[in-house]
């Protein structure tokens, strides 16, 4: 019995560098980073920083380096911080918020739709007040797009919101934004519009853009100094890192392609939802499945050769540039002919 060719749906972090990207690495200027400041580490950080429509940025390793260094920054320990439930900084991050930066994470119900919350939460968890032992609320964490919610999208204006509640009480604003660009091609909109007002915002540049290993935290000139030494303190102190800059310079070139990726999503879960399963209507690149059990649909899938991967409940897939439409097509195909269902025994 032969295996089939795998589709894999799990991550938009599985693409791989092509060889436009390679090239670039090859040929990218280098210097040590710790000492010198790699010149194309400057270029892309001034790249991202216009982009974003703040002062400075500063390249790490991962979105979860940037944002717990945000969190650093932000948060002295036992400071209580919001977040919307099941933002990565709550739910996927080894609970470095609290281990690291000292910080007391606090959930938002979503009460304005998948990973959506609302300024008045914002307002009324944020008011300064009560004894002295009583916790002390000093961030709001804001994630667009919002991964475990299926990939949704804060607008602009609902985004204005939050940050102008936020700042009535206080509160210093962190946008996670690994999947930001994604947000910006969905709603036709800059990239910076989705981020006024924050005080700090990472973006992932190995998410859907096809870098090998990359994000950046952008923000004012001061903030990102003090994030360069905390960076250091995590054993993020690089050296000839333009090699893997220069990716991300070539990844910031294809944010419009994520279009393709969006539309990609949007026929896998219409074929899907022909096929018997519920699903969700994707707004970006990420696709939710209801099913009675995610073990079982998941090695159902994995016989057919698609892979997809558990969100809680769900079964999530993620379209990406490395699975072209006709993979889609394929994928649908497959599960089709072997009416894998949601819930159908797996064979062994």
């Amino acid at each position: 019995m032969t295996t089939p060719r795998r589709i894999d749906l799990r991550s938009d972090t599985v693409t791989q560098p092509d060889e436009t990207m390679r090239v670039a690495m090859s040929a990218a200027q280098v210097g040590d980073d710790v000492l010198d400041h790699d010149p194309t580490v400057r270029r892309l950080e001034e790249q991202v920083a216009a982009t974003l429509g703040t002062a400075a940025a500063l390249w790490v390793p991962s979105g979860s380096m940037g944002n717990v260094i945000a969190l650093v920054l932000h948060l002295d320990r036992g400071d209580r911080f919001l977040a919307p439930r099941g933002a990565h900084v709550l739910d996927s991050e080894l609970g470095t918020s609290a281990w690291l930066a000292g910080g007391m994470p606090h959930p938002l119900e979503w009460t304005h739709g998948p990973g959506r919350v609302s300024a008045e939460q914002v307002r009324q968890l944020g008011a300064a007040g009560g004894p002295y032992y009583a916790l002390r609320t000093r961030l709001l964490c804001l994630e667009n797009t919002h991964n475990l919610a299926g990939g949704t999208v804060t607008q602009p204006d609902e985004h204005a919101l939050l940050v102008s509640a936020a700042k009535e009480v206080g509160l210093r604003v962190h946008l996670d934004g690994a999947r930001l660009w994604n947000a910006s091609v969905a709603l036709g909109v800059p990239p910076a519009a989705l981020a006024v007002g924050v005080d700090t915002v990472q973006v992932c540049l190995s998410k859907g853009l096809g870098a090998p290993v990359g994000s950046v935290l952008a923000g004012p000139t001061a903030l990102v100094a003090e994030a360069r030494r905390v960076r250091k303190m995590l054993g993020g102190g690089l050296r000839q890192v333009g090699v893997l800059a220069a990716a991300g310079i070539v990844a910031l070139e294809r944010v419009a392609d994520l279009a393709a990726d969006h539309a990609n999503a949007r026929a896998l879960a219409d074929g899907l939802t022909e096929l018997g399963w519920d699903v969700d209507r994707p707004q970006t690149n990420i696709v939710l499945a209801h099913v009675p059990d995610v073990r079982v649909a998941l090695a159902n899938l994995a016989r057919v050769g698609v892979l997809a991967t558990p969100v809680g409940a769900d079964v999530r897939f993620v379209t990406h540039r490395d699975v072209p439409t006709a993979d889609i097509g394929e994928a649908l195909r497959r599960i089709g002919a072997d009416r894998v269902s949601p819930d159908r025994a797996a064979r062994v």
